[in-house]
């Protein structure tokens, strides 16, 4: 299915996004509360007409739920789930729908009563408001398409019903215009959401290495520099993945790297992560308890990698084995930590290659632990 579709159907990140371009409408939605409240509010004193003055109170009232809907996303919306976006969208929805109505209505009024100056103007609203909706809600097609429908249709019924045919004809050409929103609609939308998935494409890139799909070294620092507590660093280099490179050639050795990957990423679970640093080395970040617990916890994922690591892999169509070594670093981390991320990265990486100069398949801990733990996995 395609995202532009009328059904609303998009990733959760890109809806996201397009539902805070709704809701920074704030401004347009001000304009035409004021010009609508005054026209309805004019015609209903001009006449003293009851049904103007009940159109007037509704257009009023759902113009005040619009604005304290629209305050009420901009205070809260950083927090929001992806069911809050959701429903937020349907609050959008149901807002432009809801005024929709009461400047259809009004439109309606005016053609009923043979208001010549107020069908004029409560038709200049409705082209306002219409105008000003497919700018902004275009990238939600169904809001368009719905709060259009709810504002012609009123003032189609009471073209057919008038007995001059100007009225029945101008009634079949603003069906006709309404037809024509939904593929402005679908272009709006595509053109939004296209330029939304390319950006998040390029921030990706930025972010991801592009064989792998985990996140890059710039990614792993940026996480490192945000964390905080007390957490576990493993620097894991592959061992034997040279031979196999050279042996089999880079596409097979492509092929081994995004299988470490998702061997990694499945010992990781979803509260770590990990990284590709380049060439065969990969970082690993997950919290871990104080005191021992967190040495333990540390050393059971170094093992769970390891072996992981070591088990056969199959490339070219043929069983592959490599191995792993590994270097530990738990330490607590605080927005006012002395030893910056380049200096855990240095301690972390001298255990590693202390534990390949040892013979590869090994994990030792950094220098400033006092226990060095080994084991073989071949």
């Amino acid at each position: 299915m395609r995202p532009t579709d009328l059904s609303g159907a998009v990733q959760p990140a890109i809806r996201r996004e397009l539902i805070k371009l709704l809701y920074t409408s704030l401004p347009q939605v001000i304009a035409i509360t004021v010009t609508s409240g005054s026209g309805a509010i004019a015609l209903a004193l001009d006449s003293g007409d009851i049904g103007y003055a009940l159109i007037s109170c509704l257009i009023l009232i759902t113009a005040a739920g619009r604005l304290y809907s629209l305050r009420r996303y901009r205070l809260s919306f950083a927090n929001f789930s992806d069911q809050d976006v959701l429903r937020w969208e349907r609050i959008y929805g149901i807002g432009a729908v809801a005024f929709s109505v009461g400047l259809g209505l009004l439109s309606f009024r005016a053609l009923r009563l043979g208001d010549a100056a107020g069908a004029w103007m409560s038709f200049g609203l409705s082209m306002s408001f219409c105008v000003g909706m497919v700018s902004r809600a275009a990238v939600r097609p169904w809001i368009v398409l719905s709060a259009s429908a709810v504002l012609f249709a009123p003032t189609i019924v009471a073209g057919l019903l008038r007995p001059e045919l100007a009225y029945k004809l101008g009634a079949c050409m603003l069906f006709l215009f309404w037809v024509m929103l939904r593929e402005a609609s679908r272009h709006l939308s595509t053109a939004f959401i296209e330029r939304l998935e390319a950006q998040q494409a390029l921030a990706r890139q930025a972010h991801h290495d592009f064989l792998t799909g985990l996140p890059n070294r710039a990614a792993f620092l940026s996480a490192l520099e945000n964390a905080a507590g007390r957490v576990a660093i493993i620097a894991i280099d592959l061992d034997g993945f040279k031979s196999v490179n050279d042996r089999l050639g880079h596409h097979a050795g492509d092929s081994l790297l995004r299988q470490v990957a998702e061997r990694l990423t499945h010992c990781i679970g979803p509260q770590g992560a990990v990284a590709r640093f380049g060439g065969d080395e990969f970082m690993l970040l997950r919290p871990v308890d104080s005191g021992p617990a967190g040495k333990d916890a540390a050393v059971a994922l170094t093992k769970r990698v390891v072996e992981a690591l070591s088990l056969p892999f199959f490339v070219s169509q043929q069983p592959v084995r490599i191995g792993a070594s590994a270097g530990i670093l738990v330490t607590e981390l605080t927005a006012d930590a002395a030893v910056g991320t380049a200096s855990l990265l240095e301690q972390v990486d001298r255990a590693l290659y202390a534990a390949k100069r040892a013979g590869g398949g090994r994990w030792r801990w950094s220098g400033d632990e006092p226990t060095v733990l080994e084991s073989s996995c071949a």
